[in-house]
């Protein structure tokens, strides 16, 4: 196929938040002539930030849809059939359409009953927040109703980005991001609200200073420092995520309810058969410790390498290592109980903060010491169980909102959560960055031509 010139080809994106703008200015940078559009009353403030660009600021996407021969609609899950409903039969004939939402369900859906038949589809999604560099992440890209040359046309446009391509289907991107990122953004969105509703800062405490501590406390401000919607939606419309936040709450709880009465054996045996599930380990055994064989590099090599990255520098040179880490020991039997590979997952398509959740799940497991040290701590040591509590709790609310698929409640949980967080946003957001940098130098694959194997399927929640 003869390469696109830039000269006669219009790239138009439909919703100018902050992934839209990221997109505009990665391809304008590139040389691509881009129309863009916001919702009206945003024009005026879009016309001036991008005044000195080659970006061409329009007032509505009709606008776009006529001019564009490549439209993205950058807009959130839940308003995309309404979009579509109203730009969508102003597309340019032949054009090729795609939709850069988190959740592929209702995007399909939307596409399928409302472009025009004269249109090709080929669904793209970065699996990045808009702070991120694009280079070396992955990009999604769905193939549908559109011949392969359209397909390397969205290629070519999409080369400027120098993310690695992930070519899935809409099912499958679907229970891949609610895999990799449903459950992750649950537990620390629980996190956020256990410390929340007992007003504490936990990084201010000495024994959350330290190691695989500060990645979770980071990656939850990282995550409320975002807007709510980005979590919503892939949440509440993404069917295959409902089962995975509800089991999260579940395991939880049972894990919980065990360390209450203090029965240390059924928690060693219910985190054994997980470790094995999950990452494969021998009982007992560290791999690439005393000449056992290890399959691949851990994602953190050691804890240490982390303090210095905390938001807060403890009082004493001797903090307590002990800590329960529920919210560890669940992801991970979450993942046994759902039948979840998480490094089949990463992979694929994993964002940088599953990276870096698995990393720290991964670091707690591999260690036979670390682990032992943990379920004990769980089972024995009452110090952390005003914490364990409120964590539990924030679960199953997450769960039920979820369940009941209220966009209104999550706004107002996530909201509230964020502004007791907001003034510790700038730091850590500082800090994230260095450790993001810190944890994707252990590499990911360059490109990703199919999975490297059949993806784990759930049950659609209806």
């Amino acid at each position: 196929m003869t390469k696109i010139s830039e000269d006669d080809f219009y790239i138009g994106i439909i919703g100018m938040g902050d992934m839209g703008k990221m997109y505009a200015r990665n391809f304008s940078k590139a040389g691509w002539k881009c129309v863009v559009c916001d919702r009206e009353e945003n024009y005026n403030t879009l016309l001036e930030e991008f005044k000195d660009t080659s970006v061409e600021v329009v007032k509505n996407g009709h606008l776009v849809s006529r001019k564009a021969d490549f439209i993205i609609y950058s807009v959130e899950a839940a308003f995309i059939d309404k979009v579509v409903a109203e730009y969508g039969s102003s597309t340019k004939v032949g054009a090729t359409v795609s939709g850069q939402t988190s959740v592929k369900a209702p995007e399909r859906a939307a596409f399928e009953k409302h472009l025009p038949k004269d249109v090709h589809v080929v669904s793209v999604h970065s699996l990045h927040g808009p702070t991120v560099s694009p280079e070396g992440q992955p990009l999604v890209l769905i193939q549908h109703n559109s011949p392969d040359w359209v397909m390397r046309k969205t290629e070519q446009v999409f080369d400027c980005f120098r993310s690695r391509y992930v070519y899935l289907t809409y099912e499958e991107h679907d229970i891949v991001t609610a895999n990799t990122q449903a459950v992750t953004h649950a537990a620390f969105l629980s996190m956020g609200t256990a410390w929340n509703m007992s007003q504490s800062y936990p990084w201010e405490l000495d024994r959350y200073v330290n190691g695989i501590e500060v990645v979770k406390c980071n990656i939850a401000l990282r995550i409320y420092a975002n807007k709510w919607h980005v979590y919503a939606g892939l949440a509440i419309l993404n069917p295959s995520a409902h089962a995975q936040v509800r089991q999260f709450a579940t395991s939880a709880t049972d894990l919980f309810k065990l360390m209450v009465v203090g029965d240390y054996e059924s928690l060693k045996q219910r985190a054994l058969e997980a470790r094995r599930a999950v990452f494969g380990y021998k009982d007992g055994v560290e791999p690439g410790a005393n000449g056992e064989k290890c399959e691949r590099t851990p994602i953190l090599l050691s804890d240490t390498l982390l303090d210095r990255f905390s938001l807060h520098q403890p009082s004493s040179q001797h903090c307590s290592a002990r800590n329960s880490h529920l919210t560890i020991l669940t992801m991970v039997d979450c993942w046994h109980k759902l039948g979840i590979h998480p490094f089949d997952h990463l992979d694929v398509a994993g964002t940088p903060l599953f990276r870096m959740w698995i990393g720290v799940a991964e670091y707690l497991f591999r260690s036979p010491e670390r682990l032992n040290l943990a379920l004990e701590s769980a089972a024995y040591d009452t110090s952390h169980r005003a914490d364990d509590t409120e964590f539990v709790v924030a679960t199953r609310g997450w769960s039920e909102v979820i369940e009941h698929g209220s966009f209104t409640h999550y706004k107002e949980k996530f909201e509230s959560t964020a502004k007791f967080l907001e003034p510790r946003f700038e730091e850590a957001n500082r800090m994230n960055k260095e450790m993001l940098k810190v944890i994707m130098e252990s590499g990911a694959p360059k490109s990703m031509k199919t999975p490297p194997k059949k993806l784990s399927s759930l049950p659609l929640v209806k």
